[in-house]
C-alpha cells in the first residue's frame, strides 16, 4: 500500500513540475491568454446550449454553441460593455435576498 501511495505522489509531483516548466517557458502567462482571441462574456441558454461573445481584434462575434456545432450568429464592431443600470442592481439585490431567505428556511 505504501509503495502505491508513493508512486502516486511521484506521478503527481512530475505533473506539477511539468506544468511549472511549461508556464516558465510561456513567459509566466497562463495557457491560451497570449492569442488574438478573447471571450468577453457568455450566456447559458439551455442545458447544453450557450451563446458566447468573442473579441477578435476590432470585431465582436456572437457565437452559438450546441453539442457538435458552432455557429456565428452575428458580427459587430468592438464596443464598450454597458455598466448595469440601477434597476438591474436592485433586481440582483432582491434576488440575492430572496435566495438567502430560502436557504435559511431549509
Amino acid at each position: 500500500m505504501l509503495q502505491t501511495v508513493l508512486g502516486l505522489a511521484l506521478v503527481i509531483g512530475v505533473l506539477f513540475l511539468a506544468a511549472f516548466l511549461l508556464r516558465r517557458l510561456n513567459g509566466g502567462r497562463g495557457f491560451g491568454s497570449s492569442g488574438p482571441l478573447r471571450i468577453v462574456g457568455g450566456l447559458i441558454v439551455g442545458a447544453r446550449e450557450r451563446i458566447v461573445l468573442v473579441e477578435i481584434a476590432d470585431t465582436w462575434l456572437v457565437i452559438g454553441l450546441v453539442p457538435g456545432q458552432i455557429r456565428t450568429l452575428h458580427t459587430l464592431p468592438k464596443g464598450e460593455l454597458q455598466a448595469p443600470s440601477a434597476a438591474d442592481q436592485r433586481f440582483a439585490l432582491w434576488l440575492r435576498q430572496l435566495s438567502e431567505r430560502k436557504n435559511e428556511g431549509s
